[in-house]
């Protein structure tokens, strides 16, 4: 791969992933992007869950821990 191509996150997942809420636990009905990180961590060592729901806490986990929240910036709900 050229080292100099960009790869660009798909923006219909961005959008979704930033709309998306927690459906239960503590942190029920808080946005999936606004979650602790140490929340995220906690699910990295313990497990994700079965499904989207886990596909879409590890792909936060993953944006926050690379450092890439301003992704979402332009994509939260006001």
């Amino acid at each position: 791969m050229d080292k100099n191509k960009h790869i660009s996150p798909d923006p219909e997942l961005l959008i979704k992933l930033a709309r998306t809420r927690m459906p239960f636990g503590r942190y029920k009905d808080r946005l999936l992007i606004d979650l602790p990180e140490p929340y995220l961590v906690w699910f990295s060592q313990k497990g994700f869950p079965n499904g989207q729901l886990g596909d879409m806490l590890r792909m936060v986990y993953e944006i926050k821990l690379n450092g890439l929240e301003y992704l979402f910036k332009p994509l939260r709900i006001i």
